[in-house]
């Protein structure tokens, strides 16, 4: 028996050390996810009134998205579509997760964090979270950000409270931490920056690290505020800049270390601004909580020297969606075939500039008018449910039946290369086109509803 237990002890070291000698060879990956951000709120993506020197550098050696894409219209959705690779509706997260509603991101679903584990990475989550909100120790069965994948964490349910200064509900690893002084953005980079210096040296790791900016309820140092004092929105403004100078402090600690050469670093945002009737959405229409342009297009930014371009602009739509089978293309980790993966890797575009996507980008988001939208090449394809599903922005057991019954009406085509505001219907114009793109609408509508979790019984147990 002993000796039987020696030999699965000698077996199980030996496979660690083959992970971590493979690992050797990867890159480190770094996630930045902007809360609310528009897509015109950065000075690389044409911003006036925002500075943002940190990210541009960034942008100036890597690849600039023109054409990138949150996974929802609303925070959690997006976030499971981030993690998963997977539509935000087929892994069953449909709408933002308030307080009231005990639902969460499965445990069954496969994350980034837990890929990155399995080929030999330290993983770290640092930030907002909203994919559950049993953060604290025995404060409920959901799952919280150690139980999907992190080695360490600390995170908020949602936003800070009660706003970005001096926050008091952030959680590290199950315990609550009470007030903290300082800014979100800031509070996050100090945590991230301390888990550097201290993190397993033999391992290459992951940071998942989401800030709150420019989320309502903003706040900034006097020093931002003072610069848009003139404008209507110096917090807002002001937020986004300090989020910029936190990110400046991460990417200095990485140069400091020796690691900016060897680190993936993504830059998104979850979804557009709610501020696009002051031009944080750019020339796009309408924001937040629609499948409007405006709602779902986002800055994108990729860096990863040697492999990605430096001073790169791609115009082929990518979206949050692609990073799940990116980073699991880059890791070469297998998981279930049965998983269906709703992304496309980008690695043969950062390397060859080759790029052909498995299936189009697909959206869909009850409360939102249109409710589902298809993106293939520079067609936008958009519809309204026929059965009209309430329009609030919360998860409701009644709701469930109408979003796996409804069908798809009013079909309306864009060409988003010449027409980014969405002013004309060419359907007319473009008919085996429209024809095309509608059918396999129904079709991915048809398959993600029926493969999508129960929530009726998912959203009272601990699935």
């Amino acid at each position: 028996m002993i000796r039987n237990l020696i030999i699965l002890l000698v077996m199980a070291f030996t496979s660690y050390q083959e992970v971590l000698a493979q690992s050797k060879n990867l890159p480190n990956i770094v996630l930045l996810l902007a809360d609310d951000l528009g897509y015109r709120d950065l000075s690389c993506y044409g911003s006036t009134q925002v500075n943002t020197p940190n990210l541009d550098k960034l942008a100036a050696r890597g690849v600039r998205f023109t054409d990138f894409y949150a996974g929802s219209a609303v925070c959690s959705p997006s976030r499971a579509a981030l993690m998963t690779g997977r539509s935000s509706v087929r892994a069953g997260i449909y709408s933002w997760i308030h307080t009231s509603h005990k639902m969460h991101l499965a445990e069954s679903e496969v994350t980034t964090a837990e890929v990155l584990k399995k080929a030999g990475y330290a993983t770290a989550h640092i930030g907002k979270w909203h994919l559950g909100y049993d953060l604290e120790a025995a404060s409920g069965p959901g799952p919280n950000p150690g139980d999907q994948g992190f080695d360490y964490w600390i995170a908020t349910g949602n936003n800070a409270i009660p706003s970005h200064e001096n926050p008091v509900n952030f959680v590290r690893n199950g315990q609550a931490l009470g007030e903290l002084e300082g800014f979100s953005s800031h509070i996050l980079a100090d945590e991230a920056i301390g888990w550097l210096k201290k993190r397993p040296k033999d391992q290459p790791f992951f940071i998942n690290l989401w800030f709150h900016e420019p989320h309502q309820k903003v706040a900034a140092p006097e020093k931002f505020l003072s610069e848009h004092k003139d404008t209507n929105l110096p917090a807002y403004y002001g937020s986004i800049e300090n989020m910029d100078e936190a990110i400046g402090r991460i990417l200095e600690e990485l140069e400091i270390q020796g690691l900016t050469e060897e680190t993936l670093i993504v830059f998104m945002s979850d979804n557009g601004s709610y501020r696009g009737a002051h031009g944080s959405n750019g020339e796009l229409t309408k924001g937040k909580t629609t499948l409007w342009e405006g709602g779902i297009r986002v800055p994108g930014i990729f860096s990863w020297p040697g492999v990605i371009a430096k001073g790169s602009i791609e115009n082929r739509p990518a979206g949050v969606v692609d990073v799940f089978p990116t980073i699991r293309e880059i890791v070469s980790v297998k998981i279930d075939p049965e998983i269906v993966i709703d992304g496309t890797s980008l690695l043969s575009l950062f390397k060859t500039g080759k790029f052909e996507r498995k299936k189009p980008l697909y959206w869909f988001y009850p409360p939102s008018r249109p409710v589902a939208v298809i993106r293939q090449g520079p067609w936008n394809l958009i519809a309204d449910p026929e059965i009209d599903i309430p329009r609030g922005n919360m998860f409701q057991e009644a709701y469930i039946g109408m979003i796996k019954e409804t069908k798809l009406i009013n079909f309306r085509l864009y060409n988003l290369r010449n027409d980014p505001k969405q002013n004309k219907d060419v359907s007319s114009e473009n008919p085996e086109i429209f024809e095309s793109l509608k059918n396999e609408m129904i079709q991915l509508h048809e398959e993600i509803v029926e493969e999508a979790l129960d929530w009726r019984s998912f959203s009272w147990d601990n699935n």
